[in-house]
């Protein structure tokens, strides 16, 4: 019996038994190496458009970020200018401040100086009190000595007091 290609039980046997081996192999290939190859490509592809989604994100953000910054960058003079403004109001209300408490110690001042010139004219007063009783006392014993008579020894005494005044015996302070 001729054979075709020689084809017999025993060769188709084997083909069928090596098709159910190769399938057999795809399944568990394809259950342990393509499934897992797959989950992680499509993880990687998943990580991909996040990083990508995120990447957008960020990119709107430093949009909006650079679009906060300019209009910063334009209020910056009127911000600047408030600033400088507030800086010179205190500068004057300082400087206001100062000049006020400048003229009260001038006033102090002036007033302890009066207070002085008056305490210093009382004791010059009181010196020329001293001295014209000084004066007194010598014209006194000059008086006494030149042995004048009681009626012109009185005369003299009273023109002396009325040339020295009444104010002077009374400013005693």
């Amino acid at each position: 019996m001729s054979r075709l290609f020689n084809l017999d039980f025993q060769l188709l046997h084997d083909s069928l038994l090596t098709l159910v081996a190769v399938f057999v192999l795809f399944l568990g290939g394809s259950f342990f190496f393509f499934n897992p190859a797959r989950k992680f490509l499509e993880k990687r592809k998943q990580g991909i458009a996040d990083d990508i989604e995120a990447a957008r994100k960020e990119k709107e953000d430093a949009e909006r970020l650079k679009t906060e910054y300019e209009d910063r960058l334009k209020n910056v003079d009127a911000e600047v200018e408030g600033i400088l403004s507030d800086a010179r109001q205190r500068a004057l209300a300082n400087e206001n401040r100062i000049v006020a408490d400048a003229r009260e110690e001038a006033g102090k001042i002036i007033d302890n100086a009066h207070r002085e010139a008056n305490l210093e004219k009382l004791k010059v007063a009181d010196e020329v009190k001293e001295e014209v009783i000084n004066v007194a006392e010598a014209m006194a014993g000059k008086i006494v000595a030149s042995s004048m008579s009681e009626a012109d020894q009185k005369r003299l005494l009273d023109e002396t007091l009325k040339g020295i005044g009444e104010d002077t015996w009374l400013n005693q302070q």
